[in-house]
């Protein structure tokens, strides 16, 4: 039986629980809300150490690229000073190059032109007697030279040449037309043929190195009039502490910047002889100016002719074989230096056993 007094008891401990209860509630909704802040807080920080990461990598990054920048700046700026020292190093050897030539040039300017030269002594003899058609012809040096071309001929596959010493050998196997030859203990008859060449040429060059004259190359490019290059030429050329003499003409080709100089004196050109550099003075600076003779050519006793070697001999319809070639040379050399093959001492021999070989006759002095 429930009386009244436990009823209000109950009641009141209802209340109790409720209000514990409604605690209970606003705890757990307080934890809650702690908890999402805490989620939230900790997602932040997740993103925040991402992005703290992700800079991190990029200033290690960009360090790296640094120090590599740094070393290979470093290293350019080593190789160029390594470069600017081999370059500085150079210059020096051109300058002391360009020192001893000038002392060459003046030393052999300083001679005169004379050449101090112990020679080889040659017989002469007189020929002949020329008109003078100058004033000096002998300070003029007369040079002739004889010109013969060699004299191509086209060696096929498995043909020979031989030349022998005697030419009554090559003409007697001539005569025969064929001949047997053993070839590592095997005979092929060959067919032994005489060749022709085609024309050759003969000339004489004459050449005439003047006495009074010079070349001149490299001049520089001046904005002055010609006339007073040709003036600053003449001066320059005239300096006898260089070299130079009296000057009676200067040709100058601006265009090509090339000028013919003309000394008054005879001879004077043999100032020059031996100096291919010459110092030219202008604008406050030295150029070194190319110095040469001044020639004239002309050709005579232009002929052709036809060349013939009774001593050689052409092989044909050669078997090819195994042997290299210059094996098979060589047999065949051995049997045509034996006389009871007809043969005899061989001056040269040519074989070819694949392709086609250019074989070059020149005159028999």
């Amino acid at each position: 039986m429930i009386t009244p007094d436990s009823f209000n008891t109950s009641k009141d401990e209802m209340e109790r629980l409720k209000e514990e209860l409604r605690k209970w509630k606003e705890r757990v909704e307080k934890a809650e809300e702690t908890k999402a802040d805490l989620l939230l807080s900790k997602s932040n920080a997740d993103e925040e150490y991402v992005k703290a990461g992700e800079e991190l990598m990029k200033l290690k990054k960009f360090q790296e690229k640094q120090h590599k920048d740094i070393i290979v700046s470093r290293d350019t700026r080593e190789r160029e000073l390594c470069a600017l020292n081999e370059e500085n190093a150079e210059l020096k050897k051109e300058i002391e190059k360009l020192k001893e030539e000038l002392a060459e040039c003046r030393s052999v300017l300083s001679q005169d032109g004379h050449i101090k030269k112990k020679v080889a002594e040659m017989k002469v003899k007189f020929t002949h007697m020329e008109d003078m058609t100058d004033d000096n012809p002998d300070m003029n040096t007369q040079c002739v030279f004889g010109v013969t071309t060699k004299i191509p001929f086209r060696l096929n596959q498995n043909q020979a040449l031989i030349t022998f010493e005697d030419e009554e050998v090559a003409q007697r196997l001539i005569k025969m037309g064929k001949h047997t030859v053993n070839l590592d203990n095997k005979t092929a008859d060959v067919r032994v043929k005489p060749f022709t060449l085609e024309m050759g040429i003969k000339f004489e060059l004459h050449v005439t190195i003047s006495g009074k004259k010079i070349n001149v190359s490299e001049i520089p490019e001046l904005s002055i009039p010609e006339d007073w290059m040709r003036d600053k030429l003449e001066l320059n050329f005239y300096k006898s502490e260089l070299g130079g003499r009296e000057v009676a003409n200067v040709s100058y080709d601006k265009p090509s910047g090339t000028a013919v100089i003309t000394f008054l004196t005879p001879g004077a050109a043999n100032s020059f002889v031996g100096c291919t550099k010459y110092p030219f003075f202008v604008n406050g600076r030295c150029c070194k100016l190319s110095v040469s003779p001044n020639t004239n050519e002309h050709l005579e006793k232009f002929q052709l002719y036809c060349g013939i070697s009774k001593k050689t001999i052409l092989l044909k319809g050669i078997q090819e074989m195994e042997d290299d070639e210059e094996s098979i040379q060589d047999m065949i050399e051995i049997h045509f230096q034996k006389p009871s093959n007809s043969g005899g001492e061989i001056e040269k021999i040519k074989y070819v056993s694949k392709g086609v070989a250019c074989v070059c006759f020149e005159e028999d002095t």
